[in-house]
């Protein structure tokens, strides 16, 4: 790695996110501006009226046009980026939907937020949560340095030809999004070197060589592309974990693949996140280990695909968890990666304490104080009996 070429800058998520769109060469750009996502897109206008970024943005009237202008110039070959947030993502989930199900490569950033009603635009991850499956790859970063290089890195997962699936990096609104940070932003020629030359191979808008693009497809045969989808699903997860490595040789970061850990190694308990929470969760580890609780930290880096067995591993002998849900899953009283961490689990044939906990909805703070009385609660209560205690609020 030659740090000499690479620029220390100061900027916020969203302007990481242009940076890691810009450094990765698109083709063409569609986007609607909403909040908190917004200066994403005028970030990359600016880089193109300037002359630093030689791309097409076009401007449409809607998410949903966004997508489908993407999702048009994806068919035709093209490398191609959008960003969006709450309503934006609702409102274009017809094509999005389709764009994964085409099996089409993109990277779409998601400033996450919360989803109306009751009014607000403030942080949270209800957006992207529910559209998890929707058939698209997710990835929740924890700082404007894992959003550039996730970008880039997307790109190097979604074309891989054992995937051809669109990516989301998904990042904390207004925590992320508006927040500055020291950032390295890698010198071109080695982002060039490192994604390559995309060349869609299994799809073509050429009219020198016809396709069939989403014909009507009867039952006998969509099996196939679910069936296929859900097996390129499984081959990400080595691709991730491939491209994680590959990442590091050429820029010197790495982000542990589909997991991360942090002081596990004699970790009686575990405290999960995912998202910008997970930096605040590291001060509480080391707070609450000052205490005298042995507890680790788990973040969950790729809710789609999920990373199943890593967890069941990182789990086996624990004696309980909790998980922080910056989201909630409508009709189980838990938050959603609560709900995933359970199903994967159940497979570990001993008893474990488990606690759902839920904050940080509506942009409201979650601060390490507040953590730590949270693990207080799971090692009192988990010591006592297995099973799954009471959801904690977060208040």
């Amino acid at each position: 790695m030659n740090t000499n070429q690479n620029r220390i800058v100061a900027i916020s998520g969203n302007k990481s996110a242009a940076m890691g769109a810009a450094l990765s060469r698109p083709d063409l750009i569609a986007a609607y501006p909403i909040t908190p996502q917004s200066s994403v897109v005028e970030s990359l206008a600016q880089m193109i009226a300037q002359g630093d970024l030689n791309s097409t943005m076009i401007q449409v009237e809607s998410e949903h046009s966004a997508m489908s202008v993407v999702q048009g110039a994806a068919v035709a070959g093209g490398r191609t980026f959008t960003a969006t947030s709450a309503q934006g993502l609702a409102l274009m989930y017809e094509p999005y939907f389709r764009m994964s199900t085409l099996r089409l490569p993109m990277v779409m950033a998601i400033a996450t937020r919360e989803m109306t009603s009751p009014e607000t635009v403030w942080s949270g991850q209800q957006d992207a949560v529910s559209v998890r499956d929707a058939g698209w790859i997710q990835v929740y970063v924890e700082n404007n340095q894992e959003i550039l290089d996730m970008i880039i890195q997307g790109y190097k997962i979604a074309e891989h030809p054992d995937v051809l699936l669109p990516v989301n990096v998904c990042y904390d609104g207004f925590y992320l999004s508006h927040l500055t940070e020291r950032v390295e932003i890698p010198h071109q020629p080695a982002v060039d070197d490192f994604l390559g030359v995309y060349h869609a191979d299994h799809v073509s808008l050429d009219p020198d060589t016809p396709m069939a693009v989403d014909p009507l497809t009867s039952g006998e045969i969509l099996w196939r592309y679910r069936k296929g989808h859900l097996d390129a699903m499984q081959k990400a997860l080595q691709v991730i974990e491939q491209t994680d490595d590959a990442f590091e040789q050429v820029f010197g970061r790495r982000y542990g693949g589909v997991i991360d850990t942090y002081k596990m190694d004699d970790a009686d308990f575990v405290i999960v996140t995912m998202g910008a929470t997970t930096g605040t969760a590291r001060e509480a580890v080391d707070v609450a280990r000052s205490l005298g609780m042995k507890i680790g930290l788990l973040k969950v880096r790729f809710l789609r695909p999920f990373p199943d067995k890593k967890i069941r591993e990182i789990l086996s002998g624990k004696q309980g968890f909790v998980v922080i849900d910056k989201n909630v899953c409508f009709g189980w009283n838990t938050g959603v990666l609560y709900m995933e961490i359970k199903a994967a689990i159940s497979e570990l044939g001993h008893p474990i304490s488990s606690m759902p906990a839920i904050g940080g909805l509506g942009g409201a703070d979650i601060s390490v104080d507040q953590l730590v009385t949270c693990i207080q609660v799971l090692v009192k209560q988990g010591s006592q009996q297995p099973g799954q205690l009471d959801t904690y609020w977060f208040q």
